[in-house]
């Protein structure tokens, strides 16, 4: 009887299409030979592997699952085996794709005007132009809709004053969508340029997660934008949580790469590492994590597959995507631990991927929902009786 070897124990591969099978592999090809090589350097000394943009630019990653405007129009399952197969890599550069495509490009694709779809979004594919998102705030988490920033009308243009935090590619971003609220008290949509006097973007240091990656601080000090900065086809929270949807269902995806990448090192670690006089892949404890971790694995996929089935189809409500990005990451986490575990006091070199990936996964279960605010969103869809307050 053959061994089965690989990640795929459901043969899900058989659900993909023949294009869908070539992006994957074309990006698992690039992460290992241009993200592998470098990428804990850039951990260890805390910075971003910026010439990789332009690469990722060239192969039509960013804005992928974006229509027109340079953007290559992938279908939602491409576009989510693209995040999987970067966080494979790591998940800092996972992160500046999913920020730059769907918490920068997709709000400017969906809310804003001729003229700015038309400037921004060529050159933000192309990687020429890279963006952020600014809605989380010193004092304002998981409760968007208390946010302080904002948006005052003057004459020809608008005055921000606030601060926003925890904002990925925020010190190297040409322009920041940044979320404010205007004098009628509803939540806007404001495009600030890097270099707009009363704009500061200082960098965040001291970081154990996410080395990798850029996360910084968005200050305005009486910062003054014209009106035609404004996303003219916002309606308030609405489409900023809608934002944060699409940025939700690639973190569930790119967490399965990093399931993977921890589940396949603890693999192969097992069946080489010779204790007592046999691999420890022969014990019993150790095969309990090795197929608990796959099992979790191949659910979080099928998840997954059915999401960007749905998402095509457009019939995949909010609810499902706060359920793939709980259950997912919590997965990738649990994996990184008992992968951890099975190496042991190797887990903890970079030798190995492990540690890093489970740092990195630390970040990925808070940002763009915690695991109980996700609990709540679920829990009030399923009962009809909201928790929160």
């Amino acid at each position: 009887m053959a061994r089965f070897r690989g990640v795929d124990y459901y043969q899900i591969d058989e659900l993909l299409s023949d294009e869908e099978r070539m992006i994957r592999d074309t990006m698992r090809e690039f992460v290992e030979e241009q993200v592998v090589p470098v990428i804990e350097r850039h951990f260890r000394e805390g910075t971003f592997p910026r010439h990789l943009i332009p690469e990722l630019g060239k192969l039509g990653v960013l804005g992928s699952n974006l229509e027109g405007y340079g953007c290559a129009g992938l279908n939602n399952i491409a576009y989510g085996l693209i995040m999987q197969e970067l966080e494979r890599g790591d998940t800092g550069i996972r992160s500046f794709v999913s920020v730059q495509t769907s918490l920068a490009m997709y709000p400017i694709h969906a809310f804003g005007s001729d003229e700015q779809k038309a400037y921004w979004l060529p050159k933000m594919a192309a990687g020429e132009k890279i963006g952020c998102f600014g809605l989380t705030e010193p004092d304002h988490g998981s409760d968007p809709a208390g946010m302080t920033t904002r948006a005052v009308r003057d004459g020809n243009g608008y005055v921000l004053n606030g601060a926003k935090m925890w904002i990925t590619n925020g010190s190297m971003a040409d322009i920041a969508v940044v979320w404010a609220k205007a004098e009628d008290g509803q939540i806007g949509g404001f495009l600030v340029e890097k270099g707009t006097p009363g704009f500061e973007a200082p960098e965040m240091k001291g970081k154990h997660s996410l080395r990798a990656s850029v996360t910084s601080e968005l200050v305005f000090q009486d910062c003054r934008i014209p009106a035609e900065n404004r996303l003219p086809r916002v309606e308030g929270l609405k489409s900023t949580l809608t934002t944060l949807t699409q940025a939700r269902y690639g973190i569930a995806w790119g967490a399965v790469g990093a399931a993977m990448a921890c589940y396949e090192t603890a693999l192969e670690y097992a069946k080489s590492r010779i204790q007592f006089g046999k691999p420890i892949a022969g014990f019993q404890l150790v095969q309990r994590k090795l197929v608990w971790m796959l099992t979790e694995i191949t659910k979080a996929q099928l998840l997954c597959w059915r999401l960007g089935r749905l998402k095509d189809e457009g019939r995949a409500r909010h609810t499902l995507f706060s359920m793939a990005k709980m259950n997912n990451v919590q997965m990738a986490l649990d994996c990184a631990r008992l992968a951890r575990d099975i190496l042991a006091a190797n887990g903890i070199l970079d030798e190995y991927p492990v540690m890093r990936h489970m740092c990195n996964l630390e970040s990925v279960n808070t940002y763009e929902g915690t695991y109980d605010i996700h609990v709540l969103t679920l829990g009030r869809d399923i009962t009809g009786l909201s928790a929160f307050a």
